[in-house]
């Protein structure tokens, strides 16, 4: 009989003799065990989650760092519209999305001590990438567009980095240990938001750096407004991540850990690297098709709508990875794709959008927003028609006050998975589904205040605290969410629908930005934002119809 979870592991002479493991590659992980866990899981599983948390912040800022960049864009006139600026926002979000399929599956194929070393350094690459492009003001809209799909490797590292956490933890911690893994490597939003407006206003590599360019419109800081006339390297946006990049990489590799219960066959490091590489390129196939038929001209064909090209870039993602796997490795990823048979799978993913999906949307969407909404007078012509291209001498800079959101969401998540430990996912879920309908609802309102207004400055207090509930309350579920999936899931499974279930959500990073830009092109921002609070209102009857009602099959995981 096993011990109830109440009752004294007596440890006995064979566990405590158990080494503590010093090679990559561990074959023996019992984290239920609690004798083995004091002994020496904890000691690995945490290593393993301090290295992992960093890892991830830096895949958050390459991934969402194009939406500051844009904003400085703007600042310093390059020669894009606003919608242009939009869809590198959005490309980088729909790429993150799609790179978290293939990424879903990693553990068990490379094991995670390659995978976390080898997709952090690839993230090298994006990083030197814009900042080399952010040099040339002459290049196409094609360059840019290029160097924000290849940062969608940084989104597709948080579905693995949770699926690896997510092996080493014994079930009552899955909540606190996720919540930590994806609050603190959520800071990368905030993070990013805050490094790479300092980074610009100083020469951080010299000669080596390139040639600053000079402000056409007032930029901002954490510290206030940086005037027109001012020099600004905006190449450093991608430039910095170096600093902290290559040091990572080398303690990913020699801190980190495979677990072979978990990745029995992964084979020779540099087999695993192949096999990362190879499902990593394939997912760009599908966004890169997505994208092209869903894109206006010159850069696409425009023939898609997003609610199509999203559900068509999941399908491609999914057929290209189980047609395109071959050997073992195909045999791995049909075993994974179990997931898709149960229903909760399912049920999670819509609970996951509300909470992921809104935290990474509304950040990727957030600066460019208060730049277009407050950054301009919205006054009637002589015909009564609003124009909205007179500078707003009052605006608040976006770059001042956008990294708050992410870093109240961030900030909160691993306090949600605390608290869903102790009394349960399902009704933390409830709660702030319920917030967060009412939160989007006053957004609107005030978005369409602020835009019909000669002076929208006077609605930015009541519009960033409103924003502020939205992500205080999309934090804590977020914890609420992992906590319910690591109880309902089996140790095989979960990693699979954790990785699965944040890909989905991750679109959020693609629909938030290219709806709100739509709607406030169109003169109704408001509209947007309506449609979130009904969706998180649909979601609340589901997540009472799986988890709370009196016949639920499982009770308030």
């Amino acid at each position: 009989m096993k011990p109830s979870s109440n009752s004294k592991a007596q440890p006995d002479a064979a566990s405590l003799a158990l080494p503590r493991p010093a090679n990559a590659d561990l074959a023996d992980w019992r984290p239920e065990d609690p004798v083995f866990w004091e002994r020496v899981g904890k000691h690995v599983a945490y290593r393993n989650l301090w290295i992992s948390i960093p890892a991830l912040l830096c895949g958050f800022a390459v991934w969402g760092m194009w939406g500051i960049i844009t904003v400085q864009m703007l600042n310093l006139g390059f020669p894009f519209t606003q919608a242009e600026l939009f869809t590198l926002t959005a490309i980088a979000g729909i790429a993150g999305a799609t790179m978290r399929i293939p990424a879903s599956f990693l553990i068990r194929l490379a094991g995670g001590r390659n995978t976390i070393f080898l997709t952090t350094a690839m993230l090298l690459a994006p990083a030197i990438g814009t900042g080399i492009v952010l040099q040339h003001k002459d290049w196409p809209l094609w360059a840019f567009q290029l160097m924000a799909l290849w940062s969608g490797v940084g989104g597709g590292n948080f579905a693995s980095s949770m699926s690896n956490i997510s092996t080493f933890f014994p079930k009552r911690l899955q909540g606190t240990a996720l919540g930590l893994n994806a609050g603190l490597g959520n800071f990368g939003v905030t993070t990013m938001q805050v490094v790479i407006p300092l980074a610009m206003t100083v020469p951080l590599f010299g000669a080596l750096g390139g040639d600053p360019m000079t402000l056409i419109k007032d930029s901002g800081w954490i510290f206030g407004k940086i005037p027109a006339g001012t020099s600004t390297w905006i190449q450093n946006a991608g430039f910095v991540w170096v600093l902290a990049l290559v040091p990572l990489s080398a303690l990913c590799w020699f801190g980190m850990n495979n677990l072979k219960t978990v990745s029995p066959n992964t084979g020779h490091p540099l087999v695993a690297f192949a096999k990362i590489t190879y499902l990593y390129t394939l997912a760009f196939i599908p966004s890169l098709l997505m994208l092209w038929l869903y894109l206006p001209k010159p850069t696409g064909l425009g023939v898609l709508s997003m609610w199509v090209a999203i559900p068509l870039d999941i399908i491609l993602a999914l057929l290209v990875m189980r047609l395109a796997a071959f050997g073992e490795m195909k045999e791995g990823v049909k075993k994974q794709f179990a997931i898709f048979k149960d229903k909760h799978t399912w049920s999670l993913t819509a609970l996951y959008i509300v909470t992921f999906g809104s935290f990474i949307g509304f950040s990727m969407a957030l600066p460019l927003a208060i730049t277009v909404i407050f950054g301009f007078q919205h006054v009637p012509d002589a015909s009564g028609v609003l124009q909205h291209t007179l500078k707003n001498p009052n605006a608040p800079s976006a770059l001042t006050y956008a990294w708050i959101g992410p870093f109240v969401g961030a900030a909160v998540r691993p306090l949600g998975g605390w608290i869903s430990d102790k009394v349960g996912g399902s009704i933390v879920t409830q709660i702030i589904t319920a917030v967060m309908a009412v939160a989007a609802a006053a957004v609107g309102y005030v978005m369409m205040q602020a835009y019909g207004s000669a002076t929208p400055e006077q609605y930015f207090p009541m519009f960033l605290g409103l924003f502020m509930v939205l992500f205080f309350a999309s934090g804590i579920g977020n914890g609420s969410t992992f906590r319910t999936i690591g109880v309902i899931f089996d140790r095989t499974q979960a990693g699979p629908v954790l990785g699965w279930t944040s890909a989905v959500a991750a679109y959020g990073a693609f629909i938030a930005p290219v709806l709100i830009g739509q709607y406030i092109k169109a003169g109704t921002p408001q509209v947007a934002f309506y449609g979130f609070a009904v969706f998180y209102v649909l979601c609340l009857v589901l997540n009472w119809w799986f988890y709370l009602r009196k016949g639920a099959e499982i009770k308030n995981p």
